[in-house]
């Protein structure tokens, strides 16, 4: 993924080594039984209504805070290739496109999550309200401890 500076005040990028071979780490954010246990930042729960993993399907969820506030969440998944990237556009708000990439490590998988804000103004109100850029290392992270668990 280029990273030119044209979009550097407006992204967020993650990359992390899982300790689970790709297939186990694609089959854990591809099955919506799977992606609503550990979605989301620290105390949060998640209500899938509809997940069509295909280009151009939807992907509707309810993130309930550990407060009991409710986020909708709405994305359309724009890329898949199996076993190597997801990308999705989330049309609802805040908008931004998550771009997921793959990369097989025997049984390792290193995971790069990349989030593209519309604007660096919506980019900085993002990670200064909703603390994005710490909310997505304890995603990956609950990612990571849901993995042994699927072992």
């Amino acid at each position: 993924m280029e990273n030119n500076s044209s979009t550097r005040d407006r992204e967020l990028l993650l990359t992390r080594t899982l300790n689970a071979p790709v297939e186990l780490v694609w089959e854990a954010w591809t099955n919506p039984e799977h992606i609503a246990n550990w979605w989301g930042p620290n105390g949060f729960t998640n209500t899938i209504s509809k997940m069509d993993f295909i280009a151009g399907g939807e992907w509707e969820l309810v993130m309930h805070g550990p407060d009991g506030t409710d986020y909708k969440n709405k994305s359309i998944f724009t890329e898949i290739i199996p076993f190597k990237k997801i990308v999705y556009q989330h049309i609802s708000a805040p908008k931004f496109t998550a771009t997921i990439q793959f990369v097989a490590q025997g049984e390792k998988t290193l995971i790069k999550w990349h989030m593209l804000f519309e604007t660096a103004e919506q980019f900085i109100q993002v990670v200064k309200t909703f603390k994005a850029d710490e909310g997505l290392k304890q995603n990956i992270e609950k990612l990571n401890v849901y993995l042994e668990g699927m072992k």
